[in-house]
């Protein structure tokens, strides 16, 4: 397991609001009040990645101040990234005041004043979110150009910014799985992320370093991947052109960052993987497995067989069976990696 759990209803009610105070003051130091302090409800995980923290949270509304007395007296020199997911919330950071809703990223200063707070008076909606802390000297993009970010609504539902929203919401879900050792390359990776995004709202991807424009590009293919798997036109020559690299570029990228994986050997995987789910799940379990192999780019049956064999170590109707009837979920057999769900052709 990585991190630390915090939940306020471990606590007396009137301890809650204070100790909610103390944690968020590890990493981001500044007033808090809230119109639900004397019952207040928030839990969090703290996830130390080496030089970054990552913290899913959830909380009754509060307004958190930093005024310029608190910057002068501590600046922790860092950058601060929120990843809103339910809730709205109200910014004013670096001479800007906006306005944020699920889905959008912000990006604040610890060395500039900030106040935030609900978007609408008398708020009680819980706000969902995931905090991203890290040094600002780890930003390899200059602090005058970054400075324009600050305060102002950044995209997360869509290219890089998914990727990142993705990545994080991702690291919660896992948390229970994830060995310590695991942290220091996860918070290299929300880094990178971080870094990319960044670069590309700022249109600045040249100050990037080759690692991360390369790290960011594999994890660009691999989502485009996993959402195109039904796609019979998913080959590595196709995923190469959506992505405007060539195929011995691509060949070259998966060699560094997939750990020796081919391109057409990830595709085959994920296949299997999305097979082997709609064969273990009740709701799909009166489909014939000729079909759910075709739905995932097997036409030919006794090749899904002889693949899922060899993946499995039991043939796909064996597979059904033993799942089914032990009842486990969806996923009796844990696979490699949770597949998202195909979001249309190769274009």
């Amino acid at each position: 397991m990585i991190g630390t759990v915090f939940r306020s209803e471990d606590l007396p009610v009137e301890d809650r609001f204070e100790c909610w105070r103390d944690l968020l003051g590890r990493t981001r130091s500044s007033e808090m009040d809230s119109a639900h302090a004397d019952a207040f409800w928030a839990e969090c995980r703290l996830m130390e990645l080496g030089p970054v923290t990552v913290w899913p949270m959830a909380a009754l509304p509060a307004r958190y101040r930093r005024g310029p007395a608190m910057v002068r007296r501590s600046d922790p020199e860092l950058y601060h990234l929120s990843l809103l997911l339910d809730g709205g919330l109200g910014l004013e950071h670096a001479g800007r005041v906006d306005t944020f809703g699920p889905g959008d990223l912000h990006l604040a200063d610890s060395s500039h004043p900030y106040d935030l707070g609900p978007d609408r008076e008398g708020d009680s909606r819980p706000v969902r979110g995931v905090g991203v802390d890290f040094p600002k000297a780890l930003l390899p993009l200059p602090a005058h150009r970054v400075n324009a970010l600050l305060g102002r609504a950044l995209p997360g539902t869509d290219g890089i910014g998914a990727l990142l929203r993705d990545c994080l919401t991702g690291l919660d879900r896992q948390a229970d799985f994830l060995r310590p050792s695991d942290a220091p390359r996860l918070g290299t990776v929300v880094l990178d992320l971080v870094a990319a995004l960044v670069a590309h709202v700022l249109e600045a991807e040249e100050a990037l370093p080759p690692e991360t424009r390369r790290q960011v590009l594999f994890r660009q293919i691999t989502a485009f991947i996993r959402r195109h798997l039904q796609d019979p036109r998913l080959t590595p020559p196709a995923v190469a052109t959506a992505h405007h690299v060539s195929l011995s570029q691509l060949h070259r990228i998966f060699q560094h960052e997939a750990h020796g994986e081919t391109v057409a050997a990830f595709i085959r995987a994920r296949r299997l993987e999305s097979a082997g789910h709609d064969l273990a799940n009740p709701r799909t379990s009166a489909e014939p497995v000729h079909v759910v192999a075709a739905r995932w780019g097997f036409p030919r049956a006794p090749e899904f067989t002889r693949a899922f064999r060899t993946a499995y170590g039991c043939s796909p109707t064996e597979y059904r069976m033993r799942a089914l009837s032990e009842r486990r979920g969806p996923t009796p057999v844990e696979p490699t990696s949770a597949v998202e769900p195909p979001r249309g052709p190769v274009s």
